[in-house]
This record gives C-alpha cells, sequence and structure tokens, in this order.
C-alpha cells in the first residue's frame, strides 16, 4: 500500500499537543514531573483570516511551547468559547493529546494530500507569514480513529527561528523560570 499520498507521507511528528483542563497545573507537571521546559508562553494569538469549518471566527488562545529532547510539547489555553478545536467536540480529550504537528514546504500539497485522504480541514488560518492547517484524518472516514487532530505548519523563512531558541534553552535547563513570556 505504501504512503505515497497518505498523510505520514508530509513529514515527522515534531509536536505533541495539548489542551489540558488546567493550564497551570499542567505547566507544573511538565516542568516538575517529567523534568520539561522552560515553557515559553505566547498570549492572546488569533490568526490571521482564521476559519474554523470553513466559517471565520474570532477564537483566541494563549500557547506554551518546551522541547522534550527532539520532540516539541505544545500546552493550549483558550481565551473565549468562540468556535475552535479547542472549544466543543474537539476539546473533550480531557487531559489527552489534543493534536500531533507536521512541518512542511508546501501548504498546498499538504492539503491535497489531506483532502485525497478523506481528512477534513477544521482551522485554517496564517501566524504572520507562516501558515497553518488543522485536519480530522477520521472525520470523513466514518470515525474510528483516535479522534486527534493533526496541526501542517508551513513556517515562514522570513523571522528568527522561534523553535530553535526554545529547543536551546531546554539544553541543559536548571529548572529555573519554569514559564516565560514571549511577546
Amino acid at each position: 500500500m505504501g504512503l505515497s499520498g497518505k498523510i505520514a507521507s508530509l513529514g515527522e511528528v515534531m509536536q505533541l499537543a495539548f489542551v489540558p483542563e488546567d493550564f497551570d497545573a499542567a505547566v507544573r507537571h511538565w516542568t516538575e514531573v517529567m523534568g520539561v521546559g522552560p515553557f515559553f508562553l505566547i498570549e492572546g494569538i488569533h490568526l490571521d483570516g482564521m476559519k474554523y469549518r470553513g466559517q471565520p471566527t474570532e477564537a483566541v488562545f494563549d500557547l506554551a511551547l518546551a522541547y522534550w529532547g527532539e520532540m516539541q510539547i505544545e500546552l493550549i489555553r483558550p481565551r473565549d468559547d468562540h468556535p475552535s478545536i479547542y472549544t466543543g467536540e474537539y476539546a473533550r480529550v480531557g487531559n489527552g493529546l489534543h493534536h500531533v504537528c507536521i512541518l512542511v514546504d508546501d501548504i498546498a500539497e499538504a492539503r491535497r494530500v489531506c483532502a485525497e485522504a478523506g481528512a477534513e480541514v477544521m482551522i485554517e488560518g496564517t501566524f504572520g507569514t507562516s501558515e497553518v492547517i488543522y485536519v480530522d484524518p477520521g472525520a470523513k472516514n466514518g470515525g474510528g480513529g483516535p479522534g486527534t487532530l493533526v496541526e501542517i505548519l508551513q513556517q515562514a523563512n522570513d523571522g528568527p527561528d522561534l523553535f530553535g531558541m526554545i529547543k536551546a534553552a531546554g539544553v541543559g535547563w536548571d529548572g529555573s523560570e519554569p514559564l516565560r513570556r514571549l511577546g
């Protein structure tokens, strides 16, 4: 059967993302119990042109990023009840895995592969010059999947290497300042 034309053909998972019921408790768990950190907090995010299931939405959220070796860990805190993948049916994972992320060079090709695989685009928008879509690979396939969404991100090449900076901060991290604010 092969992976050609399947979502896994787009790239490796580089992130595990959670929408914890208690954001602060999750930060404490990941930093104090798991030893992952420091987390970098970005507050008040609203994607430009953000759409949920094809309809514009004003959803705003915060996120915190850290690295566990090569794997990025993302914690998300919704700021409102506007339609999004962080409220309603997709928020019902409790403290479990909410989505994974794949980085791509060609978001148009990723959209084509996802459509061919029957994955429905749930959220789309841009953050600066980066473009992102979140797809539900089980939505049109009669379910049966784990319910985990897949984020597909085409990063901008014109800005600072935010992920590289966050990753570098975790190398030899001594536990100080477990949650650090970014812009």
